[in-house]
Protein backbone atom coordinates (compact mmCIF):
# COMPACT_ATOMS: atom_id res chain seq x y z
CA UNK A 1 0.00 0.00 0.00
CA UNK A 2 1.50 3.32 -1.02
CA UNK A 3 1.20 6.74 0.66
CA UNK A 4 -1.64 7.86 -1.63
CA UNK A 5 -3.65 4.82 -0.56
CA UNK A 6 -2.93 5.28 3.15
CA UNK A 7 -3.89 8.96 3.24
CA UNK A 8 -7.60 8.57 2.40
CA UNK A 9 -7.87 5.70 4.89
CA UNK A 10 -6.29 7.86 7.62
CA UNK A 11 -8.71 10.69 6.84
CA UNK A 12 -11.68 8.33 7.10
CA UNK A 13 -10.44 6.92 10.41
CA UNK A 14 -9.85 10.42 11.79
CA UNK A 15 -13.31 11.54 10.79
CA UNK A 16 -14.79 8.42 12.38
CA UNK A 17 -12.92 9.14 15.65
CA UNK A 18 -14.22 12.72 15.76
CA UNK A 19 -17.76 11.56 15.02
CA UNK A 20 -17.51 8.93 17.77
CA UNK A 21 -16.32 11.53 20.27
CA UNK A 22 -19.16 13.89 19.38
CA UNK A 23 -21.68 11.06 19.68
CA UNK A 24 -20.19 10.08 23.06
CA UNK A 25 -20.56 13.61 24.40
CA UNK A 26 -24.14 13.73 23.13
CA UNK A 27 -24.89 10.61 25.16
CA UNK A 28 -23.46 12.23 28.31
CA UNK A 29 -25.47 15.39 27.66
CA UNK A 30 -28.69 13.37 27.77
CA UNK A 31 -27.83 11.33 30.84
CA UNK A 32 -25.71 13.57 33.10
CA UNK A 33 -26.33 14.93 35.63
CA UNK A 34 -29.52 13.27 36.83
CA UNK A 35 -29.13 14.39 40.45
CA UNK A 36 -27.22 17.06 42.42
CA UNK A 37 -23.44 17.09 42.15
CA UNK A 38 -21.28 17.72 45.21
CA UNK A 39 -18.28 20.02 44.73
CA UNK A 40 -15.68 19.56 47.47
CA UNK A 41 -13.74 22.82 47.87
CA UNK A 42 -10.44 22.17 49.64
CA UNK A 43 -10.52 25.55 51.38
CA UNK A 44 -12.55 27.40 53.97
CA UNK A 45 -15.43 29.68 52.94
CA UNK A 46 -14.56 33.24 52.01
CA UNK A 47 -11.28 32.82 50.17
CA UNK A 48 -10.54 33.10 46.46
CA UNK A 49 -10.91 29.35 45.84
CA UNK A 50 -14.30 29.32 47.51
CA UNK A 51 -15.47 32.39 45.56
CA UNK A 52 -14.31 30.99 42.22
CA UNK A 53 -15.90 27.60 42.84
CA UNK A 54 -19.22 29.22 43.76
CA UNK A 55 -19.29 31.43 40.67
CA UNK A 56 -18.66 28.56 38.27
CA UNK A 57 -20.74 25.96 40.12
CA UNK A 58 -23.75 28.27 40.09
CA UNK A 59 -23.46 28.59 36.32
CA UNK A 60 -23.05 24.81 35.97
CA UNK A 61 -26.30 24.42 37.94
CA UNK A 62 -28.08 26.83 35.63
CA UNK A 63 -26.71 25.29 32.44
CA UNK A 64 -27.09 21.60 33.33
CA UNK A 65 -30.35 21.70 35.31
CA UNK A 66 -29.03 20.12 38.51
CA UNK A 67 -27.52 21.72 41.60
CA UNK A 68 -23.73 21.75 41.92
CA UNK A 69 -23.58 22.01 45.71
CA UNK A 70 -20.48 23.51 47.38
CA UNK A 71 -19.07 21.50 50.31
CA UNK A 72 -16.16 23.33 51.97
CA UNK A 73 -13.59 20.97 53.46
CA UNK A 74 -10.74 23.23 54.51
CA UNK A 75 -7.95 21.97 56.72
CA UNK A 76 -4.73 20.06 56.43
CA UNK A 77 -3.51 22.19 53.55
CA UNK A 78 -6.29 20.88 51.33
CA UNK A 79 -5.72 17.22 52.17
CA UNK A 80 -9.03 16.79 53.97
CA UNK A 81 -11.04 17.83 50.93
CA UNK A 82 -9.03 16.02 48.29
CA UNK A 83 -9.08 12.91 50.45
CA UNK A 84 -12.88 12.89 50.27
CA UNK A 85 -12.74 13.21 46.48
CA UNK A 86 -10.15 10.44 46.14
CA UNK A 87 -12.42 7.98 47.98
CA UNK A 88 -15.66 9.02 46.24
CA UNK A 89 -17.52 6.93 43.67
CA UNK A 90 -16.18 7.53 40.17
CA UNK A 91 -19.59 8.46 38.79
CA UNK A 92 -19.19 12.21 38.26
CA UNK A 93 -21.37 13.17 41.21
CA UNK A 94 -18.48 14.18 43.46
CA UNK A 95 -15.99 16.70 42.13
CA UNK A 96 -13.09 18.52 43.74
CA UNK A 97 -11.98 22.13 43.47
CA UNK A 98 -8.28 22.45 44.28
CA UNK A 99 -5.42 24.94 44.12
CA UNK A 100 -1.66 24.81 43.56
CA UNK A 101 -1.33 23.30 47.05
CA UNK A 102 -2.62 20.03 45.54
CA UNK A 103 0.67 19.72 43.63
CA UNK A 104 2.77 20.92 46.56
CA UNK A 105 1.44 18.56 49.23
CA UNK A 106 3.26 15.42 48.00
CA UNK A 107 6.56 17.08 48.95
CA UNK A 108 5.35 18.33 52.35
CA UNK A 109 3.17 15.62 53.83
CA UNK A 110 2.68 11.87 53.63
CA UNK A 111 -0.60 11.61 51.73
CA UNK A 112 -3.27 8.89 51.84
CA UNK A 113 -3.61 9.25 48.06
CA UNK A 114 -1.52 10.10 44.99
CA UNK A 115 -2.06 13.67 43.79
CA UNK A 116 -1.61 12.61 40.16
CA UNK A 117 -2.69 8.99 39.86
CA UNK A 118 -5.86 9.10 41.98
CA UNK A 119 -7.62 11.97 40.20
CA UNK A 120 -9.01 12.89 36.80
CA UNK A 121 -8.32 16.60 36.06
CA UNK A 122 -11.23 18.40 34.38
CA UNK A 123 -10.15 21.99 33.78
CA UNK A 124 -8.15 24.81 35.23
CA UNK A 125 -10.29 27.84 36.01
CA UNK A 126 -8.05 30.68 37.12
CA UNK A 127 -4.73 31.74 38.59
CA UNK A 128 -4.34 34.07 41.54
CA UNK A 129 -1.61 36.64 41.00
CA UNK A 130 1.07 37.30 43.61
CA UNK A 131 2.85 40.58 44.12
CA UNK A 132 6.00 41.47 46.06
CA UNK A 133 5.12 44.30 48.45
CA UNK A 134 6.87 46.36 51.09
CA UNK A 135 5.77 49.13 53.43
CA UNK A 136 5.64 52.63 51.90
CA UNK A 137 7.97 53.65 54.75
CA UNK A 138 10.65 51.24 53.50
CA UNK A 139 13.74 52.66 51.80
CA UNK A 140 13.47 49.84 49.23
CA UNK A 141 12.01 51.27 46.04
CA UNK A 142 12.75 48.48 43.55
CA UNK A 143 13.50 44.76 43.45
CA UNK A 144 17.12 45.54 42.58
CA UNK A 145 17.33 47.76 45.68
CA UNK A 146 16.04 44.87 47.79
CA UNK A 147 18.51 42.34 46.37
CA UNK A 148 21.46 44.72 46.75
CA UNK A 149 20.50 45.59 50.32
CA UNK A 150 20.32 41.92 51.24
CA UNK A 151 23.70 41.15 49.68
CA UNK A 152 25.51 44.21 51.05
CA UNK A 153 24.31 43.81 54.64
CA UNK A 154 24.16 40.09 55.31
CA UNK A 155 23.92 40.70 59.05
CA UNK A 156 20.53 42.35 58.68
CA UNK A 157 17.54 40.03 58.99
CA UNK A 158 15.18 40.41 56.05
CA UNK A 159 11.82 38.78 56.70
CA UNK A 160 8.86 37.85 54.52
CA UNK A 161 5.39 36.93 55.66
CA UNK A 162 3.00 34.39 54.18
CA UNK A 163 -0.45 32.94 54.72
CA UNK A 164 1.07 29.67 55.95
CA UNK A 165 3.70 27.01 55.32
CA UNK A 166 3.46 25.55 51.83
CA UNK A 167 1.15 28.18 50.39
CA UNK A 168 2.01 30.10 47.23
CA UNK A 169 3.28 33.25 49.06
CA UNK A 170 5.66 31.06 51.08
CA UNK A 171 6.92 29.08 48.10
CA UNK A 172 7.43 32.16 45.94
CA UNK A 173 9.48 33.76 48.73
CA UNK A 174 11.73 30.72 49.02
CA UNK A 175 12.05 30.48 45.24
CA UNK A 176 12.89 34.20 45.04
CA UNK A 177 15.65 33.77 47.65
CA UNK A 178 17.08 30.75 45.81
CA UNK A 179 17.04 32.46 42.42
CA UNK A 180 18.59 35.73 43.63
CA UNK A 181 21.09 34.24 46.07
CA UNK A 182 19.88 36.15 49.13
CA UNK A 183 18.80 35.03 52.58
CA UNK A 184 15.24 35.63 53.74
CA UNK A 185 13.56 34.56 56.98
CA UNK A 186 10.03 33.23 56.61
CA UNK A 187 7.30 34.16 59.08
CA UNK A 188 4.09 32.15 58.70
CA UNK A 189 0.68 33.54 59.64
CA UNK A 190 -2.75 31.96 59.78
CA UNK A 191 -4.10 33.58 56.65
CA UNK A 192 -3.25 36.22 54.09
CA UNK A 193 -4.82 39.16 55.95
CA UNK A 194 -2.59 39.10 59.05
CA UNK A 195 0.46 38.38 56.87
CA UNK A 196 -0.17 41.53 54.85
CA UNK A 197 -1.16 43.59 57.89
CA UNK A 198 2.27 43.14 59.49
CA UNK A 199 3.97 44.40 56.33
CA UNK A 200 1.71 47.45 56.44
CA UNK A 201 2.68 47.94 60.10
CA UNK A 202 6.38 47.64 59.27
CA UNK A 203 6.89 44.53 61.40
CA UNK A 204 7.91 42.42 58.38
CA UNK A 205 10.21 43.44 55.52
CA UNK A 206 8.09 42.14 52.65
CA UNK A 207 5.47 39.69 51.44
CA UNK A 208 4.84 37.86 48.19
CA UNK A 209 1.15 38.35 48.81
CA UNK A 210 -1.81 37.15 46.79
CA UNK A 211 -3.38 39.86 44.69
CA UNK A 212 -6.75 39.72 46.52
CA UNK A 213 -4.99 40.20 49.89
CA UNK A 214 -2.67 42.98 48.76
CA UNK A 215 -4.74 44.98 46.27
CA UNK A 216 -6.85 47.01 48.74
CA UNK A 217 -3.69 48.11 50.60
CA UNK A 218 -1.89 48.97 47.36
CA UNK A 219 -4.81 51.06 46.14
CA UNK A 220 -4.89 52.97 49.44
CA UNK A 221 -1.09 53.51 49.35
CA UNK A 222 -0.49 51.41 52.45
CA UNK A 223 1.70 48.96 50.52
CA UNK A 224 4.30 49.59 47.83
CA UNK A 225 4.27 46.99 45.02
CA UNK A 226 7.68 46.12 43.56
CA UNK A 227 6.92 43.34 41.06
CA UNK A 228 4.37 40.69 40.12
CA UNK A 229 5.35 37.01 40.02
CA UNK A 230 3.76 36.28 36.66
CA UNK A 231 4.80 36.06 33.02
CA UNK A 232 2.90 39.21 32.07
CA UNK A 233 1.94 42.36 33.93
CA UNK A 234 -1.33 42.32 35.82
CA UNK A 235 -4.26 44.18 34.30
CA UNK A 236 -5.05 45.37 37.83
CA UNK A 237 -1.55 46.79 38.34
CA UNK A 238 -0.34 47.63 34.82
CA UNK A 239 2.36 49.99 36.09
CA UNK A 240 4.02 47.28 38.21
CA UNK A 241 6.76 45.29 36.41
CA UNK A 242 7.10 41.52 36.30
CA UNK A 243 9.95 39.91 38.21
CA UNK A 244 11.86 39.53 34.94
CA UNK A 245 11.39 43.21 34.07
CA UNK A 246 12.35 44.19 37.62
CA UNK A 247 15.68 42.37 37.40
CA UNK A 248 14.94 39.35 39.58
CA UNK A 249 15.30 36.72 36.88
CA UNK A 250 12.70 34.32 35.52
CA UNK A 251 10.47 33.99 38.57
CA UNK A 252 7.07 33.04 37.21
CA UNK A 253 4.48 31.36 39.43
CA UNK A 254 0.84 30.52 38.83
CA UNK A 255 -1.23 29.83 41.94
CA UNK A 256 -3.85 27.99 39.91
CA UNK A 257 -7.28 26.63 40.77
CA UNK A 258 -9.34 24.01 39.01
CA UNK A 259 -11.84 21.15 38.98
CA UNK A 260 -10.95 17.49 39.16
CA UNK A 261 -12.80 14.21 39.71
CA UNK A 262 -11.93 10.86 41.26
CA UNK A 263 -9.90 8.48 39.13
CA UNK A 264 -12.09 6.30 36.95
CA UNK A 265 -14.78 8.83 36.04
CA UNK A 266 -15.65 8.11 32.38
CA UNK A 267 -13.56 10.14 29.96
CA UNK A 268 -16.62 11.42 28.11
CA UNK A 269 -18.02 12.81 31.39
CA UNK A 270 -14.70 14.52 32.15
CA UNK A 271 -14.59 16.03 28.66
CA UNK A 272 -18.20 17.16 28.86
CA UNK A 273 -17.66 18.88 32.22
CA UNK A 274 -14.43 20.41 30.98
CA UNK A 275 -16.19 21.85 27.96
CA UNK A 276 -18.92 23.34 30.14
CA UNK A 277 -16.39 24.94 32.51
CA UNK A 278 -14.37 26.38 29.63
CA UNK A 279 -17.53 27.82 28.09
CA UNK A 280 -18.51 29.48 31.38
CA UNK A 281 -15.03 31.00 31.71
CA UNK A 282 -15.53 32.76 28.36
CA UNK A 283 -18.69 34.53 29.52
CA UNK A 284 -18.22 38.31 30.00
CA UNK A 285 -19.81 38.26 33.47
CA UNK A 286 -17.47 35.50 34.64
CA UNK A 287 -14.45 37.37 33.27
CA UNK A 288 -15.50 40.56 35.03
CA UNK A 289 -16.14 38.87 38.39
CA UNK A 290 -12.83 37.01 38.34
CA UNK A 291 -10.91 40.13 37.31
CA UNK A 292 -12.46 42.13 40.16
CA UNK A 293 -11.06 39.56 42.60
CA UNK A 294 -7.54 39.81 41.17
CA UNK A 295 -7.77 36.48 39.38
CA UNK A 296 -6.75 35.66 35.81
CA UNK A 297 -8.89 33.15 33.90
CA UNK A 298 -6.84 30.13 32.80
CA UNK A 299 -9.01 27.53 31.08
CA UNK A 300 -7.49 24.23 29.98
CA UNK A 301 -8.24 20.80 28.59
CA UNK A 302 -8.14 17.85 31.03
CA UNK A 303 -4.78 16.71 29.66
CA UNK A 304 -3.28 20.20 29.88
CA UNK A 305 -4.36 20.39 33.51
CA UNK A 306 -2.80 16.97 34.18
CA UNK A 307 0.52 18.04 32.69
CA UNK A 308 0.54 21.23 34.81
CA UNK A 309 -0.06 19.21 37.99
CA UNK A 310 2.78 16.83 37.10
CA UNK A 311 5.15 19.71 36.30
CA UNK A 312 4.36 21.55 39.53
CA UNK A 313 4.79 18.42 41.66
CA UNK A 314 8.32 18.16 40.29
CA UNK A 315 9.10 21.88 40.37
CA UNK A 316 8.05 22.52 43.94
CA UNK A 317 9.61 19.33 45.29
CA UNK A 318 12.98 20.78 44.26
CA UNK A 319 12.28 24.17 45.88
CA UNK A 320 10.99 22.55 49.08
CA UNK A 321 13.96 20.19 49.35
CA UNK A 322 16.49 23.00 48.82
CA UNK A 323 14.73 25.27 51.35
CA UNK A 324 14.30 22.36 53.80
CA UNK A 325 10.63 23.25 54.29
CA UNK A 326 8.83 21.07 56.81
CA UNK A 327 5.27 21.11 58.09
CA UNK A 328 5.27 21.21 61.87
Amino acid sequence: MNYLTILPVAIVLSAATVASAVQSLDVVKKSYPLRPVRVIVSAAPGGSSDAAARIISLRLSERLGQQFVIDNRGGGGGILGTGVVAKAEADGYTLGFVSLRHAVNPSLIKLPFDSVRDFAPISLTAAVGNVLVVSPKSSVMTVVDLIQAAKQNKQAVMTFSSSGIGGAPHLIGEFFAQQTGITLTHIAYKGGSPAVADVVAGNVTMSFASMPSALPFIKSNRLRPLAVASKDRSLLLPEVPTMVEAGAGRIEVRDWQGYLAPRGVPLNTVQYLGGQVQSILKEPDTKQRFSSMGMDIVASSPDEFLQIIKADVLRWSEVIKLANIKVE
